[in-house]
């Protein structure tokens, strides 16, 4: 590596150094080496490896020296020949390691990231539905990309570097100072000069980097939300194209001016590093060349002597930064760990019980819960805040008691905020009750692994989301071993199959992303089709109908009799209309249940039930 290479390394670890400089623990340190541990014999292999690529390093100025000497005393030409072999056996044998040394690199590398980003899937896919309420998205997506990455280089990249460099520079400077101590000393004087530079200019550059980052973030956010479907349609209705396009194209400009700058800034750099790497070669060349003519110093020497001036002063860089490197690798590793350290609120029982077969009952026994504060299900930083919202805590049910027997149809009705969909997510224990008990079949959910929950259970949300993939993927998360036959079967049952079968590609066809191929009907309607391919003994349609048409709501109301027939149902509705059959309809303020009863019961009460159905039908026959 030349001087100019490892002075652009230094100044861009500086960087790196200056945009977080947090200590870190032992404890890190411990939970590092248990990632490290599996790959154990490959990083010793790695090392060793590395030792001997530095040992080959210095052996070659040594042998270009003694080339030198021989020609200029007039040896053989055997003898220069063979001087000559061994630098051609050396130089293969050095590519020969590199090889092996970058293939272990990669292997140890790509294999952390994998037990990384493996790590951290499987326990974000454990966290509460909570945790994605108040998570960017990016900034979590960010967890699994660029800070692995940054905490691979600490194994593929910083480790081999600081066990070659440490041996390559102990062996080229006992080198150089068994050659002349002289010249070696004069060396070293000029190494402050090679690297303060890089450590001044590189906190100047990280200051411009992260404005720039600053920028670039605000216009990706800002790209992101016009270009997804809702936001471009929003701006489209609404929205100034020309205020927009003057705002992107400022900050735009902004980035354009700092790059500027940053290419500057770094060929100033660049220029001066020379002049330094060849005032160092003339010293070396300029003093050595003295001593030679006055016999003190071979001519070889000076060779050698200039060819391991590289070898020193690079070796020398880089363990200057690997202070910076080992710093930007831990704290990668803890922002990872951050993320690991966060403990789901839903936790798996240490002995699941079983579901009775057949129909199931749905209890609720004197239920209060509260949404869980920020600090227990998230991050500032993934919420990309300076601090978490300290709200929370504050209960939005309060000792709900019901309880639907198997087959049984329930409907729960009442004002928006009131409590209804929070129940409904009780069930499939998306979160946990803070007192009181929600049981299936007789069975405590929180007494039930996750995937019988999930076969028990299944629920259309309001929104119907679906996967940017194709129809046939996105109904076989209900099933994965459904047969087409059965698909569909669901699909007929949700009036959706002729519109299917018209598509070019049929349950092929990919529904875009949140599925906004399809009209909001359409994706409602999968989405129960999705639930009626799963075929759960109990069944929770939360605003099931709320964007279909009265066509569609009719031809849906009619598969959702089919398909509730003999499972127990859990119903939210606002339009009062699709729960009068409902066995039990049970109205809902303030997370209180506050009536329970028939349509014809509650409708004779004059209650807050007969008062939501006037609203309905005012001016309509009862």
């Amino acid at each position: 590596m030349s001087m100019e290479s490892v002075a652009w390394h230094s100044m861009y670890t500086s960087m790196q150094a200056d945009a977080d400089r947090r200590p870190f623990s032992r404890r890190t340190l411990r939970r590092i080496g248990a990632f490290a541990r599996p790959h154990r014999r490959r990083i010793t292999v790695f090392v060793s490896v590395g030792v001997a690529v530095a040992v080959v390093t210095v052996a070659t100025p040594l042998l270009a020296g003694r080339v030198v000497d021989a020609i200029v005393g007039g040896a053989a030409a055997r003898v220069v020949l063979t001087l000559a072999g061994v630098i051609a056996l050396v130089a293969l044998a050095e590519a020969g390691l590199s090889l092996v040394q970058r293939w272990l690199s990669a292997t140890i590398g790509e294999g952390l990231i994998l037990d990384l980003r493996t790590s951290v899937f499987d326990h974000v896919q454990q966290m509460p539905v909570a945790f994605f309420n108040r998570t960017r998205t990016g900034a979590l997506v960010s967890r699994l990309n660029s800070d692995v990455l940054g905490a691979q280089r600490a194994f593929s990249d910083t480790l081999s570097g600081v066990v070659s460099n440490s041996v390559t520079l102990l062996l080229a400077f006992l080198a150089m100072v068994s050659l002349s101590w002289q010249v070696t000393l004069l060396t070293l004087v000029l190494l402050p000069v090679f690297v303060l530079p890089a450590r001044l200019l590189g906190a100047r550059l990280a200051r411009l980097r992260r404005e720039a980052a600053n920028h670039n973030a605000t216009m990706t956010s800002r790209m992101t939300e016009r270009f997804s479907a809702p936001g471009a349609t929003l701006v489209k209705l609404f929205g100034r194209p020309e205020q927009e396009s003057a705002e992107f194209a400022e900050r735009a400009a902004r980035v354009r001016d700092i790059g500027i700058r940053s290419a500057m800034l770094q060929q100033v750099f660049l220029i001066a590093l020379t002049l330094v790497s060849a005032l160092a070669l003339a010293v070396v060349y300029g003093v050595g060349g003295v001593l030679a003519l006055s016999g003190g110093l071979a001519a070889g020497d000076v060779v050698a002597l200039a060819l391991l001036l590289t070898r020193l002063y690079a070796p020398l860089t880089a363990l200057a930064n690997a202070r910076v490197e080992v710093m930007s690798a831990m704290v990668s590793f803890e922002r990872v760990f951050e993320v690991l350290d966060l403990q789901p609120l839903v936790a798996e029982p240490a002995e699941a019980r079983e579901l009775p077969a057949g129909p199931l009952s749905v209890e609720l026994d004197q239920v209060t819960f509260a949404y869980p504060a920020a600090d227990r299900v998230s991050l500032a930083s993934l919420e990309e805040v300076a601090t978490l919202d300290d709200r929370g805590g504050v209960d939005v049910l309060h000792e709900v008691s019901f309880r639907a027997e198997p087959g049984q149809m329930v409907a729960l009705v009442g004002s928006s905020g009131a409590g209804k969909s929070t129940i409904a997510a009780l069930l499939p224990r998306l979160y946990d009750v803070d007192v009181g008990a929600v049981r299936l079949g007789g069975v405590d959910v929180r007494e039930l692994s996750s995937a019988t929950l999930r076969s028990a259970v299944g629920m259309v949300t309001q929104d119907g989301h679906l996967f940017h993939d194709t129809i046939r993927a996105n109904l076989l998360l209900a099933r994965p071993d459904a047969s087409d036959e059965q698909l569909w079967d669901a699909l007929g049952r949700a009036r959706l199959a002729d519109l299917v079968r018209g598509l070019p590609d049929g349950l092929d066809t990919v529904a875009g992303e949140r599925g906004y191929r399809l009209s909001g009907g359409e994706r409602q309607r999968l989405t129960i089709a999705r639930v009626l391919l799963a075929a759960s003994p109990v069944i929770i349609l939360d605003e099931a109908t709320a964007h279909l048409d009265s066509t569609s709501e009719t031809a849906v109301q009619e598969a959702l009799s089919e398909a509730l027939a003999g499972r127990t149902a859990i119903v939210i509705a606002h339009r009062l209309s699709t729960v009068r059959a409902a066995d039990t309809i049970l109205v809902v303020e303030d997370g209180r249940i506050v009536e329970s009863g028939s349509h014809a019961k509650l409708r004779a009460a004059g209650g807050r039930y007969a008062e939501l159905y006037r609203s309905q039908f005012a001016g309509a026959a009862a």
